[in-house]
């Protein structure tokens, strides 16, 4: 039974400890070179010493046309060939060599990294595990002189050769606040660097190649086709190797950061924050909405089922939603349509030729004879990486996708906040319940009376997994279930309907934001003449408090003179009273 691992949480393997493997699996070293014959020997020096067997290691060497040739040195694992790539770039080098490799594993490795002598080996023990991993070793940078081959061939500890050195920094980084990648599995393709990388040879012949009309950025792009292909990506501390002096992204991280996002956010999906743009489109797609036909109602089953009124309705809510981020597919008999010039009312395929025809110029909107298959991975061992296709960028390279019921309309919102729960809860498929009942209603991708209706959102990477690990007989499902996670949810509450609404056109948007600012500045201003009235009353108050303390010493004051004054008062009286008594004795 073929190993699950839930999400990318890879310590549910437990490969086997260093030096204590018994290998069957066959491994190809590819190592594109561009001069600097002196690095490259180094590097097949640390080969040659490699603990892996070398009846199961081959390398291959890629000269990417340097001036003079590239050779082989005498120091070398004995099964290295050297093969001549004339057109320039790493990506054109990787794929030739990816072509003439027959491991079961393909290790890429730069020609200016020197391995430890049993990075192989640890690199070798988790594909043993699992037929689905991709595997990264740990680099250091360092600026130490370059020792001779035989130096290095025979050194038990490398750090000794070329320490002290710096940090793989962003990679550790990543590792480390990702909790070794199994915290966020959405980043843990970024993991693919083709420095020191091993992957299953059988993920490429589902993946594709390295993207060859990529500047910058082909290890990421790479990495992102390997997760939609189903790999779980680990970082291997115990594979070590030192890179020969400081990488390009070291010396100028800003410019290739520049260069490199503009193209791969138009291949990456997943990295939303370079998808910035309101409105404008991306070669793949983040979401691939898949429009089937029946609509949850009776008679309305097979290709011909589809109605234009519950297509039009459905397809355009899609594409007005918030998320302009997406793709429509609409599969049928679309080549047996034609113009009817004759009675065009007595068509029978009136309904595929008018939906034809509406969406025949709307680039999102795309027409197939059938929904592109889950990437199937072959069996491990079975297909060597010389079978590896030779076009990237397969269809399914699109995350995710929603299968829905023709008729049925998802809210404004409603794309964006199911893929948000797929996205943040990690989940592999999202069920959404439409409507059930006994009332001839069939299920969204088919079905019989009484069967629920229900739509679709299917994580790529999830059922590419799930096809790798499925057991004879098993539903496919389940297997998502066990290796991301299932759920069902309510279309109601998630804003579905079965009538069309009034669509938000993009003008009637922008009134209401305009509309909405408007409000806003008059609101601000408001706030404003409400803040300088409420500071006029604090000043007037300000003055009250003033003249109450004011008005309260001249009362004290009367207070003491009226009190003085009924004390003279008094005295006078006083006096007069005696003197009168004093008179009348």
């Amino acid at each position: 039974m073929t190993a699950r691992i839930a999400g990318n949480d890879y310590r549910s393997l437990t490969p086997p400890a260093l030096g204590s493997l018994t290998p069957s699996l066959r491994v190809s070293v590819v190592v594109p070179a561009y001069g600097d014959q002196e690095k490259l020997d180094l590097t097949l020096a640390g080969l040659a010493a490699q603990t892996y067997p070398a009846a199961l290691t081959e390398v291959i060497v890629v000269d990417n046309g340097s001036n003079p040739p590239l050779r082989l040195p005498a120091l070398r694992p004995s099964d290295t060939r050297l093969l001549l790539c004339p057109v320039p770039g790493r990506a054109h080098a990787r794929n030739a060599g990816l072509a003439a490799a027959t491991g079961d594993v393909v290790h890429w490795l730069d020609s200016d990294v020197v391995l430890d002598r049993r990075s192989v080996e640890a690199h070798m023990r988790w594909h043993h595990a699992a037929p689905y991993l991709v595997v990264t070793g740990y680099l250091r940078f360092t600026p130490a002189a370059l020792p001779a081959p035989e130096v290095v061939a025979a050194a038990d500890d490398l750090a000794k050769l070329f320490e002290p050195a710096e940090p793989h920094a962003w990679l550790v980084d990543l590792v480390e606040r990702t909790d070794g990648l199994t915290a966020n599995p959405h980043r843990a393709f970024s993991l693919h660097v083709g420095g020191a990388t091993s992957v299953n040879a059988a993920l490429f012949a589902a993946a594709g190649p390295m993207d060859t009309d990529l500047i910058l950025g082909q290890d990421t792009e790479m990495g992102y086709r390997l997760a939609q292909a189903g790999a779980v990506f680990v970082p291997e501390p115990l594979s070590r190797a030192f890179h020969l002096g400081p990488t390009m992204r070291m010396r100028d991280k800003a410019p290739i950061d520049r260069v490199s996002h503009a193209f791969v956010a138009d291949r990456i999906p997943s990295y939303r924050w370079l998808r910035s743009h309101p409105t404008r489109q991306w070669k793949v797609p983040y979401v691939e909405v898949v429009v089937e036909p029946g609509g949850g109602r009776e008679g309305r089953e097979g290709r011909e089922g589809y109605v234009y009124d519950e297509v039009r309705a459905t397809v355009d809510a899609v594409l007005a939603g918030t998320l302009p981020d997406v793709a429509v597919t609409l599969t049928g008999p679309w080549e047996r349509v034609g113009a009817e010039g004759r009675a065009p009312l007595k068509d029978p395929d009136l309904d595929l030729v008018l939906i034809r025809g509406h969406y025949a110029h709307e680039p999102r909107v795309r027409f197939a004879d059938e929904v592109p298959a889950v990437p199937a991975v072959p069996a491990v061992r079975a297909l060597p990486a010389a079978s590896v296709p030779v076009a990237p960028g397969p269809a399914w390279a699109v995350p995710y996708r929603l299968r829905l019921p023709a008729g049925w309309v998802p809210g404004e919102d409603t794309l964006a906040r199911l893929l948000d729960l797929a996205r943040d809860e990690g989940y592999g498929l999202v069920s959404v319940l439409l409507a059930e009942g006994d009332d001839g209603a069939t299920g969204g991708s088919g079905g019989s009376a009484g069967a629920v209706v229900r739509a679709r959102l299917e994580r790529a990477a999830a059922f590419a997994r799930a096809a790798i690990v499925l057991e004879e007989g098993e539903d496919l499902d389940s297997a998502v279930d066990d290796t991301f996670g299932v759920i069902w949810v309510d279309g109601e509450t998630y804003g579905f309907a079965s009538e069309a609404g009034v669509l938000t056109g993009r003008r009637g948007a922008y009134r209401a934001r305009a509309e909405a600012a408007a409000e806003v500045a008059r609101l601000t201003r408001e706030a404003e003449r409400l803040r300088e009235q409420v500071a006029k009353w604090r000043d007037e108050a300000g003055r009250w408090r003033r003249s109450t303390v004011e008005l309260r010493r001249e009362v004290g004051t009367l207070r003491k003179e009226l009190a003085a004054a009924r004390k003279v008062v008094q005295y006078g009286l006083l006096t007069s009273v005696k003197r009168v008594i004093t008179r009348r004795r």
